[in-house]
């Protein structure tokens, strides 16, 4: 051993042996078990650092290989497992101080000169990954602190260059980051020919980016070591120090690189996950934080930023010897560092640091919160010149005003959050230093205005935010910058100044100072400026605030509101007009040039009267209107404002051009123009001369004043008996006269733009609704006569005709209404008072509001907002309104248009035969929009007849035509039928008819007629919905119900026959089959109920249906078969479901019935046979599906019960029963073999419960017989038994969704009630016991829920079950053990948050009904807390929105099912059940937080109507106030504290409180002291603002309507 110990040592030492054979010698000595030498790890680390600090400090020599070799060596040594299991077993092995700098020396080299390094990169970081992944080895760097500074510093920066050179090359800030590197490692400066190589090789895509992730892996690790070695320093100010001289900068530098948008394409180009990243960028704040701002420095920080007078004058200049002065350390760094940082990376810190002492320094415990405050605030202080935006320097220029206002914005955000400004100590104590500064503040971002910005907007906002009279001196200059004369439209500078502005209307509503606020506003708007508005005023945010904060005003502030206004319009705009109005005149003799000047001033006063009486308009409009128990005082202040209003829009009026000045200036502008121009100019344009902008614009304003005049002087005066009008009913129709001849107060208007007639028109319906009123007025003979030319003016056809052209939109406010949105105003304006115009409307009126209607709904809706209308959505919403059936005569000409326009096509199209129904149309119509005469409608009848006999075809739809007459008929399914009168209903319904039986269409050539399934499906819907019209009768009389459902069977059986529906998909087909069986069942059943020749039609429809000439019609057409069988299916099922009338009606029916169901057997066996009997190539184009056949066979089956209830025992009751018994065993036996179409299920269990029902009565009859009594119980127990077995095993089907069960629980709560309906005790005890075997936790927890599952939802179902009564007795005996067990399930399954779909839920469901179908039957109320435990166990949290719906749904439902059901049991159990409940609410406000850009799409519908379900539930819990009051301040407590943490999305917000003011309702005085004095601070301040919205809006409503409340 000795020789193997002393040769190999002597060989590694040995200057003789090759370092190529010294490789070897040490890899065989490390991984040679055989090689023993003491402390083998660490000398063997020793020589090969020896070797390689010997290499760099040029006291060894060997080849660039050997170097290579050693440096693998060395990964490999510190990498292995025998080194790490060494170290585990208390090996002592360490690294040479020596090797530690030589690393950080080729780390510094990596970030500088990359292309003269003599190691690979990756190899590098391996062995420095190698050396921290050891306590013990990172030791070399631990033990020291400077070592470890070095190390992160030299990290971060190669990061930093990796991260600028991932950039694309056009976008990188080399200079930047080369000095920024030099700068950390004082390091020399690179020759320009390193730079180029650098620059070539770095701009090369790199082959691998694995390096790149390696390296942030390794910085990761050194952070981290980093931080605890941090951790464990004593001296926070030696850490303080190495931080800011060395580290700080890297480190910010690198954590902009990570966060900033600008570096997102590098992170991508080198494959960072986001992870890693965010993991670095945690571990960097970490840093920074402890270190600049631990404890230990908060002494430091006091004694720096709060000096105290005694040491003032013995504070040095924070030179070395000195005290530490932090704050101003950390300033120097970041404006004074060279090279200097970014200007982007200075913006993003400054927010940083304040953050990061705020989070140290403002929420530690301390005794005097007012110096806490003074310091945060004195940080603040230092920071914000950082920016370039000292508030000593008002004209200060940041490097990037955006960078520096979001910077600046999220300081003052923070500044607002942690609530550093307290209004009153910093008055009282501190001489105002906050104000003065937030001041300045403010005056610099006045002052350097960026309105281009969001950011400014913002910052005004927080400024706001912590006091308003940081703003208050500049009010008028913030309203002018920032709202009157902002021109910036782009969205989010628009969306940033209306939050701004939202603010401000809300701060000042809350200081009851909206009247100066007004004051400050006009004053702004109406002086002069040389910027002009550009923008309306009131955008839809802005006005939605306004409305809201008058609402919330004292009623006296808003009429100050309006006086204020009318004040400054009067001062002001009309001094102006009149000024520019005389001096117009004078300009006529200057010229051109005069006139135009004139002009231009007239117009931008005109343009501001505009604007103020649109914010006139909203002001009035959202005032509370004086009622009788309004104080005598306001009434007076309203009539006064009243009074000024009118008399300024009189001097308003007196300022508008006479007839003769208009008409004078039109005639100087004509002759000016002809000898300029020395051409004629017609009348035309002397028109355009005199429609100039300021007149218009004045016209417009006096206008929307005056109506906005009359309408609150009517509320006024309905409301208000000691309000005195000033508009009188009396001079109404005088009124109405003048506007017609467009005169206001005897002077002349003439409105030329769309606005000032949208206006006009307005205000003659308020006059029109007041003569309506007025019973004298009505009874004057010129009243009609006036009435008429008004209603005429304003429907006005000429414009109306044109509505429907363009995508014109309107936000449905009146003082919104633009020459883009006029026409959609008008229209609403006519639609919306149709009840009041239409008495008065004549006849051309009407057929023109009606082509409107037409036209309109067959346009393409235009693309309109949530809020906004469209002349074709106001056309929707009327024809779906009951407001069109109740009138008439709209109704008829709505009808009558769609007719003539169906006419039209039916005319246009190709006629391959004559048509005389088209033919007399022509003839009779004339142009005229009438109700079809009874000789065109004979001549429908005969051609429908004529094609019903012969199979003609009279008309030919190309493809473009028969797509007009569908969106046609999509207007037509949309009109009630009961609003037809019998003339239109005849006219329609005989149009659709020949339609249906005589028009076919083409694609390619007319020769070659095919019918659409799904346009003739239509038609049947749209003639189903007319045959239930109560007016239908009326076509009877034209023609029989019997001959005319043989002409449609006759009609469709030709076009089967003729191969017109060979291009028929099979779903379409069987469209059309079930359309036509439901247009079937109501003529069938409006014969029986019509009473009229029932046995007459019935038989002829029997006759027609059995007939060897409808059977002839069959051969070699399965799809005539099909429709065969659809017919006789429809007239059986409508005829069935009129049985037990009377004895005669019966008697006539069970004999048809007899005849279509023998016809029907013989239809049902011929499309069996085609469809699964026959050989695939010979299988039908159209194929019905399987639960179609099976419901036509269930058909069969219950118009043989039908004999049997009537007591009918012919023999043909089992003419079919082969037929019956083949589908039953054939449905059982394919019901649960494999996945099928719900359809199918449904029909197959629907057939299984009318075929036990048919059984058993059949082997009713049997058991009077005493030899087959045996037999037949024992087949109805066989089939009871097979159905049971069967359906069990159908619940148990894993394909089997959950949405499926929940569409097949009607049909198998319909077989249940059949089975056990005369169930006998072993068959429900049979039921019972496959429900106890179902109902265990073992199978749900081996995962087989599905077993579990069905067992629950046949208890679900069975207890909606009528039961005999042994039977029900049995199950509500059992009812308690089977609520234990499901509660057990639910907790056993809520461990699982997967089964919350699929098996917690229907469970909750199915306790749920029976707790409901339990009331009064479950007598121990300790099974109902038990299912109050379950509920409290169902998982609400991590949830998708389905889920979660679904979830607090059935939560839900089964509290109301308690609290419904179970009263008595609220007794004892209300702090469970409200246990539960308020996981309810915490969970919808946390799912309902503000989200920002996440809070719109379907998940808020979702959380909405969960909150609307938290509100139901309030107020049933205060119906039953005898258990809850003692808890109520309880409740509301649990409610504030979970509204504290959250910020609730309004909509959610709205019904939340509307349920606690509820609750408290029941809260006594007491409970309310209680709850100010217990809850904490903040908790506090949210139930105040709670209760004083509660006392300020809720309480007053609820006491009103007491007093109504008997």
């Amino acid at each position: 051993m000795a020789a193997i110990y002393s040769g190999i040592h002597l060989k590694l030492k040995s200057p003789q042996t090759p370092w190529e054979d010294k490789l070897k010698l040490a890899r065989f000595a490390w991984i040679s078990s055989q090689c023993l030498l003491p402390n083998k790890e660490q000398v063997l680390l020793d020589w090969c650092t020896y070797a390689l600090t010997g290499w760099y400090n040029k006291k060894v020599e060997f080849s660039q290989t050997v170097l290579e070799g050693l440096w693998s060596c060395l990964d490999a040594f510190l990498h292995s497992q025998k080194l790490h299991v060494g170290l585990k077993q208390g090996k002592t092995v360490s690294m040479r101080l020596n090797m530690a700098q030589l690393l950080l020396d080729l780390l510094e080299e990596c970030a500088v000169t990359p292309t003269r390094l003599s190691v690979g990169v990756p190899t590098l970081l391996s062995v420095c990954q190698g050396i921290l992944s050891s306590s013990l080895l990172s030791s070399v760097f631990t033990t020291k602190f400077e070592l470890m500074v070095s190390l992160s510093v030299k990290v971060c920066s190669f990061a930093c260059h990796q991260l600028e050179q991932g950039l694309p090359s056009g976008s990188r800030h080399s200079g930047l980051i080369t000095d920024t590197m030099s700068e950390c490692f004082h390091s020399v400066e690179l020759d320009s020919q390193t730079e180029v190589v650098l620059t070539q090789e770095l701009d090369e895509r790199p082959k691998e980016n694995s390096t790149t992730t390696h390296l942030f892996e390794f910085l990761l690790q050194v952070l981290t070591s980093y931080l605890s070695v941090q951790r464990q320093q004593a001296n926070p100010n030696r850490v303080f120090a190495l931080v800011t001289n060395q580290l700080i900068q890297p480190l910010l530098l690198l954590r902009h690189m990570l966060t900033s948008a600008e570096y997102v394409p590098s992170h991508t180009h080198l494959s960072l996950r986001q992870q890693l990243c965010r993991d670095v960028r945690v571990r960097i704040d970490s840093i920074l934080q402890l270190s600049l701002f631990s404890a230990d420095l908060l002494a430091s920080y006091k004694d720096e930023l709060l000096p105290s007078k005694d040491d003032s004058g013995k504070r040095g200049h924070g030179g070395t010897k000195g005290p530490l002065r932090p704050a101003n350390a950390l300033l120097c760094k970041l404006c004074s560092c060279q090279p200097p940082l970014m200007y982007s990376v200075k913006s993003n810190t400054v927010p940083l640091l304040f953050k990061f002492f705020l989070q140290s320094y403002r929420k530690c415990r301390v005794e005097n919160e007012e110096e806490q405050r003074m310091l945060c605030f004195k940080f603040l202080t230092m920071l914000v010149p950082a920016l370039d935006l000292s508030p000593s320097n008002i004209s200060c220029t940041p490097e990037s005003w955006n960078l520096a206002l979001l910077a600046a914005e999220s300081l003052l955000s923070q500044a607002l959050s942690a609530d550093i400004y307290n209004v009153a100590a910093d008055r009282i104590r501190h001489g105002e230093v906050q104000l003065k500064f937030y001041k300045s503040l403010a005056q610099v971002l006045f002052n350097q205005a960026q309105p281009s910005i969001p950011a400014w907007y913002r910052c005004l906002k927080v400024l706001l935010g912590l006091n308003h009279m940081l703003l208050e001196t500049d009010l008028d200059e913030l309203l002018s910058s920032a709202w009157v004369h902002a021109d910036s439209m782009e969205a989010r500078v628009q969306r940033a100044r209306q939050l701004m502005l939202c603010s401000l209307f809300q701060t000042y509503t809350k200081l009851r100072q909206l009247p100066h606020f007004f004051s400050e506003l006009l004053s702004v708007i109406c002086q002069p400026s040389p910027k002009k508005v550009q923008h309306p005023l009131l955008s839809d945010c802005v006005s939605a605030s306004l409305r809201a904060s008058i609402l919330d005003s004292p009623p006296s502030q808003g009429l100050a509101i309006c006086s204020v206004m009318l004040e400054n319009m009067g001062k002001y705009i009309l001094p102006g007009l009149v000024k520019e109005g005389s001096e117009a005149e004078k300009m006529e003799l200057e010229g051109v040039n005069g006139e135009a000047k004139g002009d231009g001033v007239r117009e931008e006063t005109s343009m501001k009267l505009f604007s103020l009486s649109k914010l006139l308009h909203v002001v009035l409009f959202s005032l509370k209107t004086l009622d009788n128990v309004s104080p005598l005082p306001l009434v007076r202040q309203g009539q006064s404002m009243m009074e000024e209003m009118q008399r300024f829009l009189d001097d308003l009026l007196q300022l508008l051009p006479t007839e003769s000045k208009t008409m004078k200036a039109v005639m100087n502008s004509v002759s000016r123009a002809k000898k300029k121009s020395k051409k004629n100019v017609n009348l035309e344009d002397s028109q355009k001369v005199t429609a100039s902008l300021w007149e218009e614009k004045t016209r417009e304003a006096v206008l929307l004043l005056r109506y906005t005049w009359i309408e609150v002087d009517t509320l006024f005066h309905i409301y208000c008996s000691k309000y005195t009008p000033f508009d009188s009913n009396a001079e109404a129709l005088t009124s109405i006269e003048n506007l017609l001849n467009c005169e206001l107060n005897s002077v002349r208007l003439q409105p030329c733009s769309s606005i000032s007639f949208v206006y006009l028109r307005l205000l003659i319906m308020q006059q029109i609704k007041k003569v309506l009123l007025d019973s004298f007025l009505l009874a004057e003979p010129s009243t009609l006569e006036t009435i008429n030319r008004a209603v005429e003016f304003i429907s006005a056809k000429d414009e109306l005709r044109v509505c429907s052209e363009g995508d014109q939109v309107w936000d449905g406010q009146v003082y919104s209404v633009d020459s883009s949105s006029c026409r959609v105003a008008h229209w609403y304006f006519v639609v919306s008072n149709l009840p009041l115009l239409a008495p008065y409307l004549s006849r051309e009126d009407v057929n023109c509001i009606a082509d409107v209607v037409v036209d309109s709904l067959l346009c393409k809706q235009s693309s309109r907002g949530k809020d906004q209308l469209s002349v074709s959505f106001i056309s929707s919403e009327l024809i779906h309104s009951s407001v069109l059936v109740e009138l008439p005569p709209l109704f008829s000409a709505t009808v009558g248009m769609v007719s003539e326009r169906i006419f039209e096509v039916l005319t246009a199209a190709h006629a391959p035969n004559v048509c005389l129904t088209l033919d007399k149309y022509q003839e009779a119509q004339k142009g005229e929009m009438e109700p079809l005469s009874l000789l065109v409608k004979q001549t429908i009848v005969n051609d429908i007849l004529v094609s019903s006999q012969s199979g003609q075809v009279f008309v030919l739809l190309s493809e473009a035509q028969t797509k007009e007459v569908v969106d046609l008929l999509q207007i037509l399914s949309s009109l009630h039928p009961d609003g037809l009168s019998s003339e239109n209903l005849s006219s329609i319904f005989l149009l659709l008819t020949f339609m249906l039986t005589s028009t076919a269409s083409y694609s390619e050539a007319p020769d070659t007629a095919s019918c659409c399934a799904g346009f003739q499906a239509k038609l049947f819907r749209i003639l189903g919905c007319l045959v239930e019209g109560k007016n239908f009768p009326g076509v009877l009389k034209i023609i029989h119900g019997s001959a005319l459902l043989e002409a449609i069977v006759s009609s469709l059986l030709w076009h089967s026959k003729e191969g017109r529906f060979s291009a028929t998909s099979s779903s379409d087909w069987l469209d059309l089959m079930k359309a036509l069986q439901d247009f079937i069942v109501y003529l069938v059943q409006l014969i029986v109920v019509r009473n009229s020749s029932v046995r007459l039609n019935l038989d002829r429809i029997a006759s027609y249906l059995s007939s060897k000439d409808t059977t002839s019609k069959l051969e070699g057409s399965v799809m005539s078969v099909h429709l065969l069988l659809a017919s006789l299916a429809a007239s059986s099922k409508a005829m069935t479901s009129n049985l037990g009338r009377n004895k005669q009606m019966d008697q006539t029916l069970i004999q048809t019935i007899a005849r279509t169901t023998s016809s029907l057997g013989s239809a049902v066996e011929s499309v069996v046979k085609a469809q699964y009997v026959n050989e695939p190539d010979v299988q039908p184009a159209c194929s019905l599906s399987p639960a179609y056949v099976v419901d036509t066979v269930t058909i069969m089956l219950q118009c043989k019960l039908s004999y049997m209830t009537a007591g009918d025992e012919e023999k043909t009751i089992l003419r079919h029963e082969t037929l019956y018994q083949g589908f039953c065993q054939q449905i059982l036996k394919e019901i649960n073999s494999a996945a099928r179409p719900v359809d199918f299920l449904v029909s197959s269990l629907n057939f299984l419960s009318v075929r036990y029902l048919a059984v058993t009565k059949l082997k009713g009859k049997e058991k009077e017989e005493e030899e087959g009594k045996k037999k037949s119980v024992k087949e109805v127990d066989e089939l009871y038994a097979q159905i049971i077995k069967n359906v069990h095993r159908l619940l148990t089907a894993p394909w089997l969704s959950p949405s499926d069960t929940s569409e097949l629980e009607p049909a198998l709560q319909n077989l249940l009630r059949h089975l056990l309906e005369n169930s006998t005790p072993s068959q429900f005890s049979m039921l019972l016991t496959m429900i106890e075997d179902g109902l265990d936790t073992c199978k749900l927890s081996s995962g087989n829920y599905k077993e579990v599952l069905a067992g629950v939802i046949i208890v679900k179902l069975l207890s909606c079950c009528q039961l005999p009564e042994p039977s029900s007795k049995a199950l509500w005996f059992l009812a308690p053990q089977i609520l234990s067990a499901m509660v057990f399930l639910v907790r056993s399954s809520s461990q699982d948050v997967g089964l919350s779909l699929t098996f917690t839920i229907p469970t909750v469901t199915a306790m749920t009904t029976l707790l409901r179908q339990g009331e009064g039957l479950i007598s121990n109320p300790h099974h109902v807390v038990l299912v109050l435990g379950a509920l409290q166990a169902v998982p609400l949290d991590h949830l998708t929105p389905l889920v979660y719906q679904s979830v607090f749904f059935a939560i839900h439902e089964a509290l109301f099912a308690i609290i419904q059901c179970h009263s008595q049991v609220m007794l004892n159990a209300t702090p469970s059940f409200l246990n539960v409940f308020y996981r309810l609410v915490a969970s919808i406000m946390q799912e309902g937080r503000q989200r920002g850009v996440n809070d719109a799409g379907g998940e808020s519908e979702i959380y909405l109507q969960c909150s609307r379900l938290v509100e139901r539930m309030y107020s049933h819990i205060a119906a039953i106030s005898e258990n809850f009051t003692t808890l109520s301040a309880f409740m509301v407590a649990q409610y504030v504290t979970a509204l504290q943490k959250v910020t609730l999305r309004p909509e959610i917000k709205l019904h939340l409180t509307e349920g606690i003011y509820q609750i408290l309702d029941l809260c006594v005085e007491q409970d309310i002291k209680f709850l100010t004095a217990s809850l904490q601070a903040g908790v506090r301040e949210v139930f105040s603002e709670l209760y004083s919205n509660y006392t300020h809006y809720h309480k007053p409503q609820r006491q009103g309507e007491d007093k109504y409340t008997v």
